[in-house]
C-alpha cells in the first residue's frame, strides 16, 4: 500500500510538471512578475498534495487553484506596487539569445535554464500589453486574461473572481474597451519590427544621434524601472531627441573594459536587448539590464528599460 501511494504521488508530481509552463505562463501574465508566478504555482502544488478527493481534471482544477491564488496576490501588490520608486514595470521574461544568423533567428536560450522551467506565453501577452495590463483593476485583468488569452469558458472565470459568469463577462467586455483604447496601432510583422530593431541598435551602438531620432517616434515614450535601487528616470521620458540622449548617456555607461556588452534577446517573444556583464567564479553572464521595444509603422514607439536587480535576479547564464 505504501509503495502504491509512492507511485501515485509520484505520477501526481510528474503530471503537475508537466503543467508548470502553462500554469506559470497563467500567474506571470495575471501578475506580471515571473518571481510572484512561480511561487504562486510552487505554493498551489503543496496546496493540490493536500487535497484529500480525487482531482478529475488536473490541468482545469490547476488553472483555477493557481488564478485564485495569483489574484489574491495582485490584490496584494497592487498596494506595493504603488509605493514603488519610479515607474513600475512587468519582469520581462527572456527566450534566447539572436543567433548568429542575425535578427530573426534564435541562437540559443540566455538565462532560459531547462527547458521544462520556461514559461509558456501566449503570443497576445507581449511586453507591452503586460504595461496596459496594469492599468487595469485586479478583476477586469483576471477576466480577460483567463477568458480572452486562456481560453476558460466565463463560468470558469467566475469560480476565480467570486462573481457570476453574467458580471464576469462584463468584467471582460470593460477590460477589453480599456485595452482598445490604448492599442491604437495595429500588430507589428515580426520581420518588419526586426527591421526597426536593426536599425535602432545600429544607431544605438555606433552613437549616431540623428539616426537613433530618426528611427524614434516623435512622440516615443521611454520607461525606466529601476526600483530606487539603481539610477534610472523617475518619470517616463518623451520625445524623439530626448529618449534618443537618454539612452546613449546609458550605453555610454556601459562598463566594456570589465567585460559588459549588449546582445540582441528575445524580450518576451518579441527582438530587444540585453546589457549583460560577466561574474564570478564561471564567467557566465548576468543581465544588468533589459529593454523591451515596441514598434509601429517602421518607428520605435515605446521603449521599456527594466534595471531593478531584483527583476533580473533569474537572468543568468549568458556565455561570457
Amino acid at each position: 500500500m505504501a509503495a502504491e501511494a509512492r507511485g501515485d504521488a509520484a505520477l501526481l508530481a510528474a503530471r503537475y510538471d508537466a503543467l508548470r509552463p502553462r500554469l506559470v505562463g497563467v500567474a506571470y501574465a495575471l501578475l506580471g512578475s515571473r518571481a510572484e508566478a512561480e511561487d504562486v504555482v510552487a505554493d498551489t502544488w503543496l496546496r493540490l498534495v493536500a487535497v484529500t478527493d480525487p482531482v478529475d481534471d488536473l490541468e482545469a482544477w490547476s488553472v483555477v487553484a493557481v488564478s485564485r491564488r495569483a489574484l489574491d496576490v495582485l490584490r496584494s501588490a497592487r498596494v506595493r506596487r504603488e509605493a514603488y520608486v519610479g515607474p513600475w514595470l512587468p519582469e520581462p521574461v527572456l527566450g534566447g539569445l539572436v543567433g548568429p544568423g542575425g535578427l530573426g533567428g534564435d541562437g540559443g536560450a540566455g538565462g532560459s535554464g531547462d527547458p521544462a522551467d520556461r514559461v509558456t506565453l501566449a503570443e497576445e501577452v507581449h511586453y507591452a500589453l503586460l504595461v496596459l495590463l496594469e492599468r487595469l483593476s485586479p478583476a477586469e485583468r483576471t477576466a480577460w486574461v483567463l477568458h480572452d488569452v486562456f481560453g476558460l469558458s466565463f463560468d470558469e472565470v467566475a469560480r476565480v473572481v467570486g462573481r457570476t459568469p453574467a458580471a464576469v463577462r462584463q468584467l471582460a467586455s470593460r477590460a477589453r474597451r480599456h485595452l482598445a483604447a490604448e492599442r491604437t496601432r495595429t500588430p507589428v510583422d515580426p520581420a518588419e519590427h526586426d527591421a526597426v530593431v536593426a536599425a535602432f541598435a545600429g544607431a544605438s551602438l555606433q552613437g549616431d544621434l540623428a539616426g537613433l531620432v530618426a528611427v524614434l517616434d516623435p512622440d516615443v515614450v521611454l520607461t525606466g524601472d529601476g526600483g530606487g535601487v539603481v539610477s534610472s528616470a523617475r518619470r517616463p521620458v518623451v520625445g524623439a531627441d530626448r529618449v534618443a540622449r537618454f539612452l546613449l548617456g546609458v550605453l555610454a555607461k556601459v562598463d566594456a573594459a570589465a567585460g559588459e556588452r549588449v546582445e540582441l534577446v528575445r524580450v518576451n517573444g518579441a527582438t530587444g536587448f540585453a546589457i549583460v556583464r560577466p561574474e564570478s567564479p564561471d564567467g557566465a553572464a548576468r543581465a544588468t539590464g533589459v529593454v523591451a521595444l515596441t514598434t509601429a509603422g517602421g518607428r520605435v514607439v515605446r521603449v521599456d528599460l527594466v534595471r531593478n536587480p531584483a527583476k533580473l535576479a533569474g537572468l543568468r547564464g549568458f556565455p561570457a
